[in-house]
């Protein structure tokens, strides 16, 4: 989808020392190549392992998404990912809060401009939009991510992985 910002956008090196922070890996592929561990295909980022895969058009948002599903599995789902990253309503909910938590860890991604290309790209919420869900109807998320000690009681990310 065009006018999303993609990895191209801010740079490989900012998103490597982001997942670096907890450990994790990015691999980045030939811009002709197959992204591994994509899910969804195209410029999709893929995961394995503690590995997050992109390419150049891969989106940011992707990157995020497919990041910190790694970040909120257990530890036994994360040894054996390969693709598909599963989880439950609720993990799926935590995966999309921590990745507007971390998009102001990326310069020139921020929160507001990673719910408008999630909006942009079609995730569905409740409210309608990304930021309605954020503000008024992702408490259960909220609660999962400092109960599994993924972010601070004030929203803070703490860069640890879910063991």
């Amino acid at each position: 989808m065009s006018g999303v910002l993609t990895v191209a956008d801010t740079g490989y090196e900012p998103l490597a020392a982001l997942l670096a922070r907890y450990g994790l890996t990015l691999v980045v592929e030939a811009d002709d190549a197959a992204i591994t561990g994509s899910f969804w295909g195209d410029a999709e980022a893929g995961v394995v392992g503690h590995s997050v895969f992109v390419r150049a058009d891969t989106p940011v948002h992707s990157f995020l998404h497919e990041s910190c599903h790694v970040i909120c599995m257990d530890g036994a789902r994360r040894n054996g990912l390969d693709r598909d990253a599963g989880g439950d309503d609720l993990e799926e909910a935590a995966v999309c809060y921590l990745q507007l938590v971390l998009a102001d860890c990326i310069e020139g991604v921020g929160q507001d401009r990673l719910m408008a290309d999630m909006d942009a790209w079609g995730y569905s919420f409740r409210l309608g939009n990304s930021r309605a869900w954020f503000d008024k109807d992702a408490e259960d998320a909220r609660k999962f991510l400092v109960n599994h000690g993924l972010i601070d009681a004030s929203g803070a990310p703490t860069f640890n992985l879910r063991p």
